[in-house]
């Protein structure tokens, strides 16, 4: 039987009565319940929301973007696509060509929107936008002379819009044409064939043509704006960056999908840890219960201290005794707010306990639990039980045998 262990249950879970010292360990054993399940939860909930903004905006941003850095286009270069198809976990490489342009209608209102020339036969873009298509078709080809393009649902709805419809389109090269030319400015028209919904998650409107049709558009000839690449793993995207930056050269700037939507991942990570920090505030106010509750036991046990020492306890195993108080308030404490919050996620994830307005894009909060948020949760609680043990931990282990049998 280990002695140290042994003493530290004795002192911190008397069954012999009540008193003030167990009301406080209870507390704080409470306290550190409550605000480890609900670390797990609301981390498990940014986690989930992350997962969610992901998946929509991954439905049209690529795993990786290739394109220059000094120039807006550059030529469509076989050797370079071979170059990337070559690594294993590449997928699909499929060239566009994007830019801006000004919508005219017939009514005089004009807009300027973006406008994005996809490969409809390699682009992943062209898979999941038969899931967020609202409806029309996704043919891009040329119809009765005029190619086909996709826009949003905000766009039809603002301009009453209908499918087969007609919409002018004019480049900044054919608008600088017609100012340093003198004539007439070159208008491309396309047929609304379909329309998709965001819900709101990107601003802006974004409009899908063929890349054949945007180059004639763009005045590109044989040049794009650069490459969209889909991996075999989202996930492996930082280090397939990397390698592919070697094999290019600096000349080429890689983005990730975390790069295109930088700002947007940077606050949800920011709020999702700066809600950590603020919650492990609770643990903190009952872990600080931890201090009162082993001071007042090395005040109770003075004498009892006094002769262990006297026998032969080293002050270093005194230390350990009290140390060894502070680590199981922990582990009871984690143990049963671990278990209660990740009970909690999966019912959520289950079942859906905690809905939304029919308004949002979901139903119920989304969730979702990683074990390294787990971790870090478990180990800074852990971390502060350790510490909060310190002090009378330091306390009992100065004690002289001489003044604790004199002081009794």
């Amino acid at each position: 039987m280990n002695i140290i262990q042994f003493i530290s249950r004795r002192y911190l879970f008397s069954k012999k009565h009540i008193s003030l010292i167990s009301v406080l360990t209870t507390i704080s054993i409470i306290g550190i319940t409550i605000g480890t399940a609900l670390l797990i939860v609301i981390l498990s909930v940014f986690n989930g929301f992350f997962e969610v903004i992901r998946g929509y905006l991954l439905s049209f941003d690529p795993d990786i973007r290739i394109e220059l850095v000094d120039h807006p286009t550059m030529a469509f270069d076989d050797d370079v696509i071979r170059k990337v198809q070559d690594h294993p976990e590449v997928v699909t490489v499929s060239p566009y060509a994007e830019g801006k342009v000004m919508l005219a209608f017939q009514n005089g209102r004009n807009e300027v929107i973006s406008v994005r020339g996809i490969d409809t036969a390699t682009d992943a873009l062209m898979e999941q936008m038969e899931h967020t298509v609202e409806s029309g078709t996704l043919d891009l080809s040329v119809q009765n002379g005029r190619p086909g393009v996709i826009v949003s649902e905000t766009l039809i709805n603002r301009y009453r819009l209908d499918f087969g419809d007609e919409i002018a389109m004019l480049s900044p090269t054919g608008m600088r044409r017609a100012l340093t030319q003198f004539s007439a400015p070159r208008v491309s028209r396309f047929d609304v064939r379909a329309t998709y919904d965001l819900h709101q998650i990107v601003e802006g409107d974004v409009a899908y043509i063929d890349i054949a049709a945007a180059q004639r558009l763009f005045n590109m000839r044989n040049e794009i704006t650069g490459f969209d690449i889909q991996l075999t793993d989202t996930d492996r995207a930082e280090a397939v960056k990397a390698e592919l930056q070697e094999l290019l050269g600096p000349e080429y700037l890689i983005q990730t999908w975390y790069d295109l939507q930088k700002p947007l991942y940077d606050i949800m990570y920011l709020e999702k840890w700066g809600s950590y920090f603020i919650l492990m505030i609770i643990v903190l106010v009952a872990v600080l219960n931890i201090v009162g509750s082993l001071t007042m036991i090395v005040i109770q046990k003075k004498r009892d201290i006094g002769v262990l020492i006297s026998m032969g306890m080293t002050p270093k195993k005194i230390k350990k005794i009290f140390q060894s108080q502070g680590i199981q308030i922990g582990l009871i404490g984690c143990g049963i707010g671990g278990f209660l919050g990740i009970a909690l996620t999966l019912a959520q994830q289950e079942f859906s306990l905690v809905g939304l307005s029919a308004s949002f894009i979901i139903d119920a909060y989304p969730v979702a639990i990683r074990f390294s948020d787990i971790a870090i949760i478990l180990v800074g609680t852990m971390a502060l039980c350790l510490l909060a043990s310190w002090y009378p931990a330091v306390r009992a282990s100065s004690i002289q045998p001489a003044d604790a049998v004199r002081d009794e």
